[in-house]
């Protein structure tokens, strides 16, 4: 039985309030940030991967390779019917069973539109540099914290498998996070043994969150 712990981030102190609670291992969801309670689990942990310190591998310089011909364009948290079209794409090809199969365009704007705190839409298009015209095939909802970055949400192109998209967009905003100085990039929960979650434990080194604070993991 799942078990969770909520408040809302309303209001002007909803940045401050995301800031320290992301930092407690809470994840944001629209104006919901929220953190497993479970009885007697504490499997899901928070993990960060410590950006000034991270040098990608030989097979992370390929991925990184293969994307050079994508631009990547931040924007503020604006839907748009193109990003809900690779949206459902990305949906039916990789979660076609979740509950977000049945989203509507509206439900998607509340996702990315919906929130108080300083958060933008990157766009990841084919083409040469913020061409606003490239065909979009990627994109992640990301927060901007005291700290760091936060990959709220990301989606992408299923079909595009050569280009492994998904690991991209991680390799980016790490070069992101590093790039503004911030010595963290958020990546949500990590369960030991998930191999759906496995990929996470591959961006080194990284910190994650236990009952006595923050651990490092190199």
């Amino acid at each position: 039985m799942e078990r969770k712990v909520f408040t809302h981030l309303v209001g002007l102190r909803a940045k401050a309030l995301n800031n320290a609670l992301t930092l407690a291992g809470f994840r944001r969801s629209q104006t919901i940030s929220y953190r497993p309670a479970c009885e007697g689990c504490n499997a899901c942990v928070s993990v960060r991967v410590r950006s000034n310190e991270f040098t990608p591998s030989r097979t992370q310089l390929r991925i990184i390779s293969k994307n050079r011909d994508l631009s990547a364009i931040s924007q503020d948290k604006r839907a748009s019917p193109e990003q809900f079209n690779l949206f459902k794409r990305y949906i039916r090809g990789r979660h076609k069973d979740s509950g977000m199969a049945d989203m509507s365009f509206n439900d998607y704007q509340m996702m990315i539109e919906d929130s108080y705190v300083e958060t933008q839409i990157i766009e990841y298009r084919l083409g040469s540099l913020h061409d606003p015209n490239g065909t979009l095939v990627a994109c992640c909802l990301t927060d901007y914290l005291s700290d760091g970055l936060s990959m709220v949400y990301s989606f992408y192109d299923p079909t595009m498998r050569e280009k492994s998209l998904g690991v991209f967009m991680i390799l980016d905003h790490i070069l992101r996070a590093k790039s503004v100085n911030k010595p963290y990039l958020y990546l949500g929960y990590w369960v030991d043994g998930s191999p759906k979650m496995a990929y996470k434990s591959s961006y080194l080194p990284q910190e994650r969150l236990e009952r006595d604070g923050w651990r490092s993991v190199c």
